[in-house]
Formats: C-alpha cells, sequence, structure tokens
C-alpha cells in the first residue's frame, strides 16, 4: 500500500518510533468480524472480540452475500473496533433512554444500539445522504427489532428538536485514515486539505445537534481516523465551546487501547498495530446540568386511509405476539405498527423529520387483501404461527433473495406463505397453487451472478 506523503509524516510525528509498528500493520489483512443479533438465536465458534460479547473474528471473509442468514439478519459484519461502542454504552446507561445514531448508514452502531440499550429505549437512526438511508432503514429492518425508526434529515433539522434526546452517538464523517488498510484507493483521495475540511464539518455537526441533547446528556464521539485535528482538537472544542464534562470508561489494559495523543482528556483510539481491528477513536462526554424544555406535543397529520375498511382492520393483532399493545399507523394504506415505547415520541418526531420506516412496518392493504410486508417476516415480534410456513434449503432460499420464480412443496396452503431457512424467517410469498409470487423486496435482491458452491458460508 502507498501511503501519502504527508500522512506518513504527521503520523510518524504523532507516533513516533511506534509509527513503523503501524505502517507493517497497514500492509497486512485486514481481519473479518461480526456481531449476532440475540434475538435470532444464531450460536458461532469462534474468537470473540474482546469488548463486545456478541462480536467474534472470522478465519477469512466469506461471501456473505450469498449467505440467507445474513440477509435474516442472524448477524451483522461489523469492524471490530467501532464495537467499542458497547463499552460506553454498559458504563453510562442503565436506565431507558431516546437515543439518536446521527450518521447512522449503513446501520452497524445502530444495531450494536438496538442490541445493547435497556428494554423500552427508542433508537432513531438519522442519514442526511438519502441514497444512503435507504440502505440503513434496509439493515434496521433485517434487524428486526421494533423500537425505534429511521429518519432522512440533517443535523440542523434534528437541533430543532430540543432536549429530545438522552443518548446522541455521533460517529461523524471523517477522512477515513483508519479505513485505509480496508479500502486501499481511499489513500488517493486523502489530504491534509480534506482533514482540515472534515474537522470543519465535525465541528458543524455536533453545533447543529447540540440543542437536540438532553441537559446531562450523554454524548459519544467518534471517528475511524489517527489525526488530532478531528480527534481530539474536535473533543476539546465540545468541552471548551459546549461546556461538556468528557468521562472516562473502565478499559482493561489487555486490550490494548491507546489513550490521549494531545490535552489531557479521557479517549480511546484503536491502532492495528496493538488491537485486532482497523483504526478508530472514540469519547464519551456529559452535557451541563439545566433545566430541560419539554419537546412539543403536536402530533403530525396522518393522510387519510383510502377505503373504508381500512382504519378498521384489526387482523394485524394476530401477526404478533401475545402480551405487547401495539398502535396502528395508517398512511394512505400502508400500516406501521408502533411499540409502547414509540408511542409517545413519534408524533413529536413526525412533525419535524422526514421518517423513513417506524416500529413495524406490517404492509399495505389492497381491498380486502392486507398484503405482509418483508419488515415483518423479520421482524423479532412476528408471532410464529401468524402464517403458515416453509422450511426451504440454500439453493431455494439463495433463488427466493434473488427474486426468481421457483416451486413450493406439494400440499403448501394456499395465500401468504413465510419462508424460513434453518429455522429463521427469511420473507413472504403468496402460494396462489400452480406457482408462487415472490415477495421479496425488488431493491434488496441478490444482484450478482456468481455463485459460490453451498457450504458453511462463516466458515467458522
Amino acid at each position: 500500500m502507498a501511503l501519502p506523503v504527508d500522512f506518513i509524516a504527521r503520523t510518524r510525528a504523532l507516533l513516533g518510533e511506534e509509527y513503523e509498528k503501524l505502517a507493517e500493520a497497514l500492509a497486512g489483512e485486514a481481519p473479518t468480524s461480526i456481531r449476532l443479533n440475540p434475538r435470532k438465536g444464531l450460536t458461532v465458534e469462534a474468537e470473540r472480540v474482546p469488548w463486545c460479547e456478541t462480536g467474534y473474528y472470522l478465519r477469512e471473509r466469506p461471501a456473505f452475500t450469498f449467505d440467507p442468514l445474513f440477509h435474516a439478519g442472524a448477524y451483522y459484519v461489523q469492524e471490530a473496533s467501532s464495537m467499542f461502542v458497547e463499552q460506553a454504552i454498559r458504563a453510562f446507561v442503565q436506565e431507558p433512554v431516546v437515543c439518536l445514531d446521527l450518521c447512522a448508514a449503513p446501520g452497524g452502531k445502530s444495531t450494536h444500539l438496538y442490541s445493547l440499550l435497556p428494554a423500552g429505549s427508542v433508537v432513531v437512526s438519522n442519514e442526511v445522504i438519502r441514497s444512503r438511508s435507504y440502505i440503513l432503514a434496509e439493515n434496521i429492518q433485517k434487524w428486526g427489532y421494533p423500537n425505534g425508526l429511521v429518519t432522512n434529515n440533517d443535523p440542523e433539522e434534528i437541533g430543532q428538536l430540543t432536549h429530545t434526546f438522552d443518548v446522541i452517538l455521533t460517529d461523524v464523517p471523517c477522512s477515513g485514515e483508519g479505513m485505509f488498510r480496508k479500502d486501499a484507493d481511499s489513500t488517493g483521495e486523502w489530504s491534509v486539505a480534506n482533514v482540515e475540511l472534515c474537522a470543519a464539518r465535525q465541528r458543524r455537526i455536533l453545533h447543529d445537534v447540540w440543542n437536540a441533547l438532553k441537559p446531562g446528556g450523554l454524548l459519544l464521539y467518534s471517528t475511524c481516523t489517527y489525526n488530532t485535528e478531528e480527534d481530539e482538537d474536535n473533543i476539546q472544542y465540545i468541552i471548551g465551546e459546549l461546556g461538556a464534562e468528557a468521562l472516562a470508561i473502565p478499559v482493561p489494559e489487555e486490550w490494548h487501547i491507546h489513550g490521549e495523543l494531545k490535552y489531557a482528556n479521557p479517549v480511546y483510539r484503536f491502532f492495528p498495530h496493538r488491537t485486532k481491528g482497523e483504526g478508530f477513536f472514540l469519547a464519551a462526554l456529559r452535557k451541563a446540568e439545566g433545566d430541560i424544555e419539554a419537546p412539543r406535543r403536536k402530533p403530525k397529520k396522518e393522510k387519510k386511509a383510502k377505503g373504508k375498511n381500512a382504519p378498521t382492520f384489526t387482523d394485524w393483532k394476530s401477526f404478533l405476539q401475545e402480551g405487547n399493545t401495539y398502535e396502528p399507523v395508517w398512511n394512505e394504506t400502508s400500516l406501521r405498527l408502533l411499540p409502547p415505547e414509540l408511542q409517545p415520541i413519534y408524533p413529536i418526531l413526525a412533525e419535524k423529520l422526514r421518517i423513513l420506516s417506524a416500529g413495524i412496518e406490517a404492509g399495505e392493504l389492497k381491498g380486502k387483501d392486507f398484503i405482509p410486508s418483508q419488515a415483518l417476516a423479520l421482524s423479532t415480534e412476528l408471532h410464529p404461527d401468524a402464517f403458515p410456513s416453509v422450511d426451504v434449503d440454500w439453493q431455494t432460499a439463495i433463488a427466493y433473495l434473488r427474486k426468481e420464480a421457483f416451486a413450493l412443496p406439494d400440499g403448501t396452503p394456499r395465500g401468504y406463505v413465510l419462508l424460513r431457512y434453518q429455522s429463521r424467517p427469511l420473507g413472504f410469498v403468496k402460494n396462489l397453487g400452480n406457482r408462487a409470487n415472490n415477495l421479496y423486496p425488488a431493491e434488496w435482491r441478490i444482484r450478482s451472478g456468481y455463485l459460490p458452491e453451498e457450504g458453511n458460508i462463516l466458515n467458522i
């Protein structure tokens, strides 16, 4: 890998003799790691990521695209260093919270937050770039937790939600020095000018969203870069200009996580020559205490559903596990189901934000026919007996994920049928008897023409 000359000079000045160890590590192979979905029952026998209870290193990188369990949301492919967010959450969050993942695409940290936060919490996953926000919504729906929503807004717009969030995670866009090993082409885009541009953009993002964090709330700031302009200097900005306090996270010495390179604030740096993962930086900060202004509760008016049967359609209650009280929200003929923790805040967020998905996007009513959605199929709240189901083999699962036609076993009931792979929901088809309509979302389908040999995709 040919590293930029200026990057070498600047990073050597930061690390001294240790820089040579970093350069050697950057010339090696990047490790592959995954994080399991606790609600989807997958177990693996592999080396665990020390700072993440559900994180594991794989011996090699498999073809994840062709693993139906990946599409079923049984695990997420995530860089190991970034899983350190878990330690900050465990250290400082013990009660239910309303949490914002501000720069959330493609969804690694958001899905982690769903698995980590105390029961009763709400996760708002936001992405400002519209195309990336749809990828985020897809990954959130695959993860299957109902207690959150996905938005597509600028930080300045979110900042208008005064004192709404108890926790804000800002994994801000950065110069990406920590990803050089995984993406060698990114070295050609790096420059000192871009570092300075990123640092200024990060401060603007922090300034714009700061008002939305409650007094006494927790801010998690992270980057995947090494330089101090985007890391320590911005932490000092948050402390000096925004009045926050930097918090110490308990870290065992054997994890070999590096501390600060500038100032005396507690920060946490991951270098690939020290830890098994890519470059990562994180700091936890507490906003100063003060009076909390209650968010305005003026709900955004929903469009009236078309058709007299839409508002009184109640069969959705049989779709979900017993004991849960969901609220139906209709938008034209599309149905969202909001869990109890989401119901109080949904009207407030809907007034200000562009919501792409919320709760469980259950499906669409067409005449007397309710078409269940992919999000419902993958929801961890789906009742196991809500629909007739068929277990399929790997070849059939891949055909389904490619949105191809295939045959169902003789005797399969007509109507909507849930496909399962290794006992885990994969998605719906509509069985017409002589054929089945593949209901897998066209925008989610596998587009690659390559097909590996069937086998142990995870290779563990």
